[in-house]
Parts: structure tokens; sequence; C-alpha cells
């Protein structure tokens, strides 16, 4: 009896050990995996929340990693030379990172610059097909060699698709600008090519190239290595500040007169509705003096800048379209009108066809009044002026061209922008004493097209 007992007690205890052990077994192996787990998702959290994070140390590291590039000759650029060799280009700081965009600053022969990429890496951006086709035809003998037409026309389509405009038979441009080169016998290397293709690829470059000869409401490109581009360097504008920009630093140093060149001193009062009509004269411009209207749709503080003549210039154009792309933009599927609402540009749901309006509801006008204009003439700002006559009248408008809706209204969008260009040459007259110096504000309209 005793016997049979020790028996099953001795079983019961070697399967209770068996039991614990694969017990135990069983705990260090779902311990193992929650720790891989977890740590596998702090490297992806650190990864997509940390890789844009902006330092000084992986900003010099990608520079350099371009000026290793250029030495290959894998790309080349008109800034290379002094950024990789002759120590020209100072790097100052990072300004930052998004979404895989790289923004620094430097200092170029002295001047401010701001280096832009779209992406890292060069290599990151698509291989131009023709250089690929090139190879091809090299290897099986052939002679073929890309003439400045063909650099031309090829580029001319990316700028075309890129900015959503039609291609269309008018090729004059590319022709005339390929006649020109043939003439002077100019012939490209890879590395320019490559760096073309690259910059092509990036629709900021190509709005603020193309844009800066026919507008001075844009940031100008100055240079360019490889995938990277140099604009002028601007203070943009801040939300947090109260006059936006900083006019205290613009007012203490004297600025070239638009009409005159001379330097003058503005003063901190008269600096805001002058730069205010330096904005409506922006708006004017962008959608009547191109082929196309042009729509902000990213309209805030931080995207914009002023010269020290106090003209307006948009600093960034990530957001910017013409027509026709802004129209295949909004006509996507809907079922309320918020569906319809890309960023500062709007249209309204068409519920009998579930389909957003390819027409912009609101206009570049109205959300310039709404989020710059209205906090700069506000009472709160204006303080013991805010009650005299034209201050109030100034707020009247601006209010009502904050509340229009009629983006498609052109007759009343020009009336809305006029009544407001006349309050504030008022303003400018006012301030200044002087009844003439309201003409320097009128309209400096540059009558262009773009036909590429």
């Amino acid at each position: 009896m005793r016997r049979s007992l020790r028996r099953a007690l001795g079983s019961a205890l070697r399967w209770l050990g068996v039991k614990v052990c694969r017990r135990s077994a069983l705990l260090v192996v779902l311990l193992w995996l929650a720790s891989w787990l977890f740590l596998n998702g702090l490297v992806f959290v650190h990864r997509n929340m940390f890789s844009d994070f902006c330092t000084d140390d992986k900003s010099k590291e990608i520079l350099q990693r371009v000026c290793d590039e250029y030495q290959q000759g894998v790309l080349t650029g008109d800034l290379c030379e002094d950024l990789c060799v002759a120590g020209r280009v100072e790097y100052k700081r990072c300004l930052y990172y998004e979404n895989g965009k790289k923004v620094m600053a430097a200092s170029w022969r002295g001047v401010p610059v701001v280096l832009k990429s779209k992406l890292e890496n060069f290599s990151s951006y698509e291989a131009l097909a023709l250089l690929e086709y090139q190879d091809a035809a090299g290897g099986m003998g052939g002679e073929e060699e890309l003439s400045p037409l063909d650099v031309v026309f090829y580029a001319t389509l990316e700028i075309k698709n890129s900015l959503g405009l039609e291609t269309g038979t008018n090729l004059t441009l590319p022709r005339l600008w390929g006649q020109k080169l043939k003439e002077s016998e100019r012939t490209y290397s890879r590395a320019e090519l490559a760096s073309l293709w690259a910059l092509l690829q990036q629709e900021e470059y190509i709005f603020l190239r193309v844009l800066q000869d026919l507008t001075h409401h844009v940031a100008k490109i100055l240079g360019s290595c490889g995938h990277f581009y140099a604009v002028e360097y601007l203070a943009a504008g801040h939300a947090w500040d109260q006059h936006i920009f900083s006019l205290e630093d613009l007012s203490l140093s004297p600025s070239p007169s638009p009409d005159s060149g001379q330097d003058r001193m503005f003063t901190l009062r008269d600096m805001v509705p002058r730069v205010a009509l330096s904005f409506l004269e922006m708006v004017e411009h962008f959608e009547n003096d191109f082929s196309h209207r042009l729509h902000l749709c990213d309209i805030k503080p931080e995207n914009f800048a002023i010269r020290k003549d106090l003209t307006v210039v948009a600093i960034d154009v990530d957001m910017a379209f013409f027509e026709p792309k802004m129209r295949d933009i909004l006509e996507q599927n809907c079922t309320s009108d918020n569906d319809c609402n890309f960023f500062d540009c709007i249209s309204k749901c068409d519920k009998t066809k579930n389909r957003c309006g390819s027409n912009r509801k609101n206009s570049n006008l109205q959300v310039i009044c709404e989020k710059i204009f209205r906090p700069w003439f506000s009472p709160t700002l204006l303080g013991a002026k805010a009650g005299l006559p034209l201050q109030v009248d100034l707020q009247r408008a601006v209010q009502e061209c904050a509340d229009f809706d009629g983006g498609e209204d052109g007759e009343r969008r020009r009336a809305v922008r006029q009544q407001l260009q006349a309050l504030l040459v008022e303003l400018v007259q006012e301030d200044t004493g002087n009844q003439g110096e309201g003409q320097e504000h009128k309209m400096r309209r540059v009558h262009t097209a773009l036909n590429f």
C-alpha cells in the first residue's frame, strides 16, 4: 500500500515537474517574443518619428556625400566647385527635415542662402531614361548622342508634366532654345544631364526656376549642385509674431524705394500697409498674368517672406498649382463638402454624383484676408487707432474679403481687391503725409505668359 502510494506520489511529482518546466519554457519564449516585438516597435517608431530629426551632423554628412559624388563625376552644378573644393560655401545650420525634404542654411561667397532638396540622396531620384537608352545603344556599337534639342525637349515635357500643363503642339520655345544651343555647339556631360533630371523631379525647383523670370514675388534660385539647389535666404514670417514678419529689423535699415531706387527709411507704422499692398499685387499677378491661374493651397506666414524693399515673396511653393492641375486635385469622390477641402483650396461636393467640383470655391485673396490681413488690421493690434474712420473702413473691407466665398466670381474678386487697394494706398498717404506717396503702390503688372 505504501509502495503504491509512493509510486503514485513520485509519478505525480514527475508529471508536475515536467509541467512546470514546460510552463517555464513557454513563459521564457513568450517573454522573449514580447521583448523582440517591443524593441522592433521602438526601432520602427524611432525611424518614423526621428528619421527627419534635423541635426547639423547629419546635414554635414549629406553635403559630404554630395561632394564625394561630385569628385567621382556622378553629379555637377555651378555650386559644386565652391561647395566641395574652394570652400566658398559655409554651412550654417540645419533648418528642417520634412517628409524626406532637407533644408539647410548656408553662406555662398558671403551671401546667405538656403540649400534644399526633396530627397536626401542623389541615387533616390529616377534616372534619366535617355542616358540608359544611350548606354544600350552604345553597347550595341551605336553612336547615339544627345543633341541640345533633345535635352530641351525632354526638359520641357517634364516641366509641363510637373506643372500640370498640357504639352500640346507648341514647341516653339524648346526649338528656339535648341537652335541657340546648337549654334554654340554646347555639349552635355552625363553628370550635367543626371543633375538636371534630378532637379526637374522637384516641383518646387521647377516652380521657382520658371517663375523667377516672370515675377518678383517668388524666391530666386541662385545655383545648384546635383540634386541640391540654393535659394536666396529670406526670413520667413511667424504666426506667433503680431506683425507676422520681423518688421522691426527692416525699419532699422534703409531700403531701396520702388520708384527712385534710392535708399529710404520706412517706419514701422507705414510698413504694414505697404506689405499688404505687395500681397495684393502678388495675388493679382498670380491670377491674371500667367496663361493659367496659380493657386496657393498652403497660405501661412511661414511660407512667405519680405525683401528689404517690402516686396512679398513666396518662399515655399510645394502646395502651389496652376489651374489644370488644381482641377485634377479637387475633382475627387466625396460624401460631403468636408471631403473637398485640399488644405486652403476647397470646392463643393455634388451629392448627386458624389464628386467634388473641379472649380475652386474660395480664392488666394480670400485666404490671405482671413489668415494674414484680419490679424494685422484687428482692433486688438491697432489699439487706439482702431476707431479712426479709415481704419474702420479697412477692417470692414478685410472682413468682407475674408467672408467672401465666390472663388469663381472674377469680377467680384477684382472689386474686393480694388477696394482694399484704395484703402491701403490712402492709409499710406495718411501715414506719410505725402499725397503723392501712394502712386508708387499702384499695381506693377508685368504682362507675361507662361508658354512652356
